[in-house]
């Protein structure tokens, strides 16, 4: 297949720098492509839902995904700037043929990229993604002029959104909208400011925000992990609030800051989550290879187990499916509630969240306590050219008795820690991530696989 220098293209989508390996050309060919692939798919479906997040560039490559899909004959639903979650619950109700997301979700403020969303609301899983980019890479038929697409808004895609959550039967909307809870706010100037005070207003909240002007300048690093939410943790402090939520610009990942006015790690959220849900649900928690153990801790006091999965939502969310999960989620603070939809979704986590305060009516930092705490270092290293094989080869070799799972890189795990190696799909580097009690023991583990993997790139 073509090679597009500097375009990571993956199951996430097709990503990359604005102006550099990503151009309204780029997207307007792959937008095409998708929309072409999308409706020969089902000739009685010609709707593709279209939205973005708040990012700079997002205007103009809305405008080239509006006239690709125009000339393939879709008709176009514009949802405009919405989260993610909210185009694939958008695709399901209109019965679309499938979505389209302009959002590089936690990437900086310099990147972009579109997501394709199927029929079913998921991403595209590896052949549905091989089928369409083949689409993009051929000569597929354009629409005439008298066959051109048609655009249509949708404003009513958000409200849906709210009340579908507000509607899940465990969640007690009226007990906790007595509590009155005072909650942070940290929507990164993302796609959130549109969604989260609605959602927290119908909850009864009282909102202390920061980062809310809905444009796409990002104040701080837009991930939301421990180190990037300072700001938050001090609004916790100095308001009093109960609790800080903080979500990525397309808000599908939701992460915490506790009444105590520190970040508890977004890997505690998913475990938050189900710790509600399996109350209420059977079925075990599915996640990726990459999310803390404190996962299997959650499910082991309720009595469920955990299946794990390749990283990448789209792999979660159909493992979620054949295993008839409860819930699911990675740990990068994405929480995926089966009844609600198979993707992550930053406001049902809060909704969660919430409901967890309510039943427990104790501070979110004592609830934490009642769980082990593990320590999690993530560290990144430049994709070597020669494949990860060796690396492997020597990582099983230094610890043979470790559990070895293949399905995505290599993980190696023990009762107590793991460690985690694969190369990224959406970033040209390779990921080590390891756990273990203490810091000092997770450093070890994350030391072996680095080693690895600069012992491949130096040969």
């Amino acid at each position: 297949m073509t090679s597009y220098p500097g375009l990571m293209v993956s199951v996430s989508g097709v990503r990359g720098r604005v102006g550099e390996a990503l151009t309204p050309e780029i997207v307007s060919r792959f937008a095409a492509g998708f929309g072409s692939w999308a409706l020969s798919r089902d000739p009685s479906k010609k709707t593709i839902v279209l939205g973005r997040d708040s990012r700079v560039s997002g205007p103009m490559f809305h405008h080239a995904v509006i006239a690709a899909l125009e000339s393939v004959g879709a008709r176009i639903i514009d949802i405009g700037i919405v989260p993610t979650p909210t185009i694939q619950l958008a695709v399901e109700h209109h019965h679309a043929a499938g979505g389209l997301g302009i959002t590089a979700s936690h990437n900086p403020i310099e990147w972009n990229a579109l997501k394709f969303i199927g029929s079913s609301g998921l991403f595209l899983d590896g052949d549905e993604a091989r089928e369409m980019r083949a689409v993009v890479e051929s000569s597929f038929p354009r629409a005439t002029w008298d066959t051109l697409g048609t655009i249509e808004r949708d404003d009513a895609a958000i409200e849906r959104h709210i009340s579908a959550i507000l509607a899940l039967p465990f969640i007690d909307v009226e007990g906790i909208r007595g509590r009155n809870f005072h909650v942070a706010l940290d929507c990164v100037r993302g796609a959130g400011g549109r969604f989260m005070p609605n959602l927290l207003d119908r909850l009864g909240c009282r909102v202390s925000s920061i980062n809310m002007e809905v444009d796409g300048r990002f104040p701080r690093p837009p991930e939301p992990v421990a180190e990037n939410l300072g700001e938050l943790e001090a609004l916790v402090r100095s308001s009093g609030a109960v609790v800080g939520f903080a979500v990525d610009p397309d808000v599908d990942r939701l992460a915490l800051v506790s009444n105590d006015g520190k970040a508890i790690g977004e890997d505690y959220t998913l475990a938050l989550a189900a710790s509600v849900v399996l109350g209420h649900r059977d079925g075990p928690v599915v996640t990726n290879l990459s999310t803390s153990r404190i996962v299997d801790d959650v499910a082991e006091r309720a009595g469920r187990t955990v299946v794990r999965a390749p990283v990448g939502e789209v792999n979660v969310a159909t493992r979620m499916r054949s295993e008839k999960a409860a819930i699911g989620g990675e740990g990068n603070g994405g929480v995926i509630l089966t009844e609600m939809h198979l993707g992550r979704d930053a406001p049902v986590g809060v909704a969660l969240i919430l409901q967890l305060l309510h039943q427990e009516n104790r501070p979110l930092s004592a609830i934490v306590s009642d769980y082990p705490r593990y320590s999690i270092v993530k560290d990144k290293l430049d994709l070597p050219s020669a494949p990860l094989d060796s690396v492997y080869k020597s990582l099983r070799a230094a610890f043979p008795d470790a559990n070895i799972d293949t399905q995505d890189g290599m993980r190696l795990s023990w009762r107590d820690r793991w460690v985690h190696v694969r190369p990224s799909g959406t970033e040209p580097i390779v990921r080590v991530i390891a756990e273990a009690p203490t810091q000092v023991e997770a450093q070890a583990l994350i030391r072996a696989g680095r080693e690895a993997v600069e012992k491949l790139s130096n040969s």
